[in-house]
């Protein structure tokens, strides 16, 4: 199973949700913010020299902490030198290896926001209790939709007492999980890990197992 992790503008934790995730699918989580990346990465090969053709994409697969990534360079040169028209066959050729692979989209509308959302069998939008959010999110989900990606899960990320998690359903058409605003989560993130390697017991915990449980339960 492929799933894009996907949100509106940056700064929503969707870099969060997607480690997260991949950690509870035990699954492998690419960084595919060629621009922009966010995610720890290791000290070998990464999506950059896939996508520029000096490495294949099982061979850049390494373990960051818990977590198996591909992880993306960090370099203007390296970005400028991909080429994004092999994201799919790179994506392909990890899940041939893998059985579930969770990409970390770009954020916001530009091009190539759009190709994990081609190469994934499914989505997960993450959005916060906010109306400009919540606003970015229903495009985001337009885009999806005219690529044909289906969504599995919407993520409430940062919520505090009453949450409109009937408002986000209603309005984004997909079931939703929320996460509380929570130092646990912000800990693990300052830490390149999951939450489940820093505090296993928590409820953050527990919400990402949810999450998890309900992606697998999208697979085709």
């Amino acid at each position: 199973m492929i799933v894009a992790v996907t949100g509106g503008k940056g700064g929503v934790g969707k870099s969060t949700v997607a480690l997260n995730l991949g950690a509870e699918l035990g699954g492998v989580v690419v960084d595919a913010d060629l621009a922009m990346a966010d995610l720890p990465r290791s000290h070998g090969p990464d999506l950059h020299d896939v996508l520029a053709g000096r490495a294949d994409a099982i061979e850049a697969v390494s373990s960051v902490g818990d977590v198996l990534m591909l992880p993306c360079g960090r370099t203007l040169a390296g970005a400028r030198a991909c080429d994004v028209t092999e994201f799919a066959d790179a994506i392909a050729r990890v899940a041939s290896e893998y059985d579930h692979v969770v990409i970390d989209c770009p954020a916001g509308m530009a091009a190539d926001a759009g190709l994990p959302l081609v190469a994934a069998d499914s989505y997960v939008l993450v959005t916060i209790p906010r109306p400009f959010a919540l606003a970015d999110a229903v495009r985001t989900k337009a885009l999806a939709r005219r690529l044909d990606a289906g969504l599995c899960r919407v993520v409430l990320n940062r919520v505090r007492e009453d949450p409109p998690v009937e408002t986000v359903e209603r309005t984004l058409g997909a079931p939703v999980t929320t996460l509380p605003e929570s130092t646990t989560i912000a800990d693990a993130q300052r830490n390149g890990c999951p939450v489940a390697t820093l505090a296993p017991e928590s409820e953050a915990r527990e919400q990402f197992s949810e999450l998890g449980r309900a992606v697998y339960s999208c697979r085709s």
